[in-house]
């Protein structure tokens, strides 16, 4: 298989490119590293490149190291997996028995897991040896990630600015090196937003792809909220594609095997309600342009489209009654039973749209959000503001783009095509229809080898 090259940029602190999961399970199953030597070699990384970014807050060295130890010794009786001895972490919104899941909650503080998550024990079936969880907003809901318990994660390219949310933690992680692999939520941008952010991949599954038990909030364990998912964060394609297979429910369709110049595209490179910054529309024009060198057939507008704006008015309607779980916010009225099924009914319409238009397209490539990585603000989210291009615009009005594969429950990867003129990363979202999540991740990685191969 090819491997997808990182995002070009400055190198972590060793001065070389850290091996990916996939190239760390190989090196090992080779029999030219150890689980351990992979293991202490992590946690060298963690404490030598944290303590300014502040990304891996909890931390179980020991028991990672005991966890190495024993699947060595399970390697030499005969024991392979995909993530075979692979040191990563994960979101702090997992559970992980023995250690707290606080959700970025100081009244949660000191409450701890029981059991593992299902995920965790997948990735743990699957051979990975699990270091420690990565930080979080409280409640999992900003595109920055700051709490009372943890404190501030910076981001891995310019630590002024936001490391995303909510799962920045784990971009971060992946970012400088720590990490090859992670695993994290998504529901409002919360795995493609950091992953812009850092210049990274990650992956927003399929609705229903995957269960959810174990990311509880905390010391619950009852229905995941609507519209809520999890999925991967890596630094390549390939590394995506195997933690997207190891963490699904059940087989999803391959990706078909194209060419760049073989994929029908349609470019959605604004929304009529909020304002994107213009180096990321120039770097999905350059994209666009790169495809269709190639040959591929580009659109940048089709009559298939829902009405985008009626989408978003429906998705954060859901979301934050998913959120909140119906209690009015600033006096509002609380939810109703019949406003929830008309949402329902909206959605489905919505879905159905969608998927007519994947009849014609593989995929649609957006902004992950209409911005690079803002500088910290601690704001509350309702009166937070960007300047983008010198015109001041709501903050919120950017959830229009995570809501494009949210509201209709698609598919859709994150993955890195440029820089702006500060150096960080742009991320576009590349979205397929469901279930087919490996041919998200097979056009990002298409658009990622355009692009950085004429760099």
């Amino acid at each position: 298989m090819q491997r997808t090259a990182p995002l070009p940029g400055p190198l972590p602190a060793s001065g070389e490119r850290e091996k990916s999961a996939l190239e760390t399970a190989a090196a090992i199953r080779a029999g030219e590293t150890t689980a351990i030597a992979e293991t202490e070699a992590a946690i060298a990384r963690i404490e030598s490149r944290d303590s300014d970014l502040n990304a891996v807050v909890v931390r179980d060295f020991d028991n990672a190291r005991k966890a190495a130890a024993e699947m060595d010794q399970r390697i030499a009786a005969g024991f392979d997996g995909p993530l075979l001895g692979v040191p990563m972490t994960i979101k702090e919104s997992f559970d992980i028995a023995g250690l707290p899941t606080t959700w970025g909650y100081e009244e949660h503080r000191t409450f701890i897991a029981r059991d593992d998550a299902v995920m965790v024990k997948r990735l743990k079936a699957a051979g990975a040896i699990l270091l420690g969880k990565t930080n979080v907003p409280v409640a999992l809901a900003d595109l920055q990630s700051i709490n009372p318990v943890y404190g501030r994660t910076r981001n891995a390219v310019d630590q002024s600015r936001s490391a995303g949310g909510s799962s920045g933690g784990s971009a971060v992680a992946l970012a400088s090196g720590m990490v090859p692999l992670e695993y994290g939520s998504d529901i409002g941008g919360s795995i493609r937003v950091p992953a812009a952010f850092n210049g990274v991949w990650g992956h927003k599954i399929s609705y229903g792809l995957m269960t959810g038990e174990g990311h509880y909030f905390p010391d619950t364990d009852g229905a995941k909220p609507a519209l809520s998912v999890i999925g991967p964060l890596a630094r390549d394609a390939d590394d995506l594609a195997v933690a997207l297979d190891i963490g699904a429910d059940f087989p999803i369709p391959r990706a078909p095997i194209r060419k760049p110049g073989e994929w029908r595209i349609l470019i959605l490179a604004g929304h009529p309600m909020a304002k994107v910054q213009a180096s990321i529309v120039t770097a999905i024009e350059n994209l666009a342009a790169a495809f269709e060198a190639a040959g591929a057939t580009v659109d940048r507008s089709s009559d298939l489209l829902p009405d985008l704006s009626q989408q978003h008015r429906d998705y954060w309607a859901m979301l934050n009654i998913a959120i909140t779980r119906g209690v009015p916010v600033d006096g509002g009225e609380p939810a109703t039973l019949a406003h929830w099924f008309d949402l329902g009914d909206r959605q489905a319409r919505n879905k159905r749209a969608w998927n007519r238009l994947f009849d014609q397209y593989d995929a649609v490539i957006a902004p992950a959000l209409g911005v690079t990585a803002f500088a910290h603000d601690d704001t509350p989210l309702g009166d937070r503001k960007l300047t983008i291009d010198g015109a001041e615009t709501p903050f919120t009005h950017q959830f229009v783009f995570p809501g494009l594969a949210t509201f209709p429950m698609l598919p859709a990867t994150s993955v890195p095509i440029g820089r702006d003129a500060d150096g960080l990363p742009i991320g576009v979202q590349v979205i397929a229809d469901t279930w087919r999540d490996h041919t998200a991740i097979a056009i990002a990685r298409a658009a990622h080898d355009l692009v950085w191969s004429n760099t």
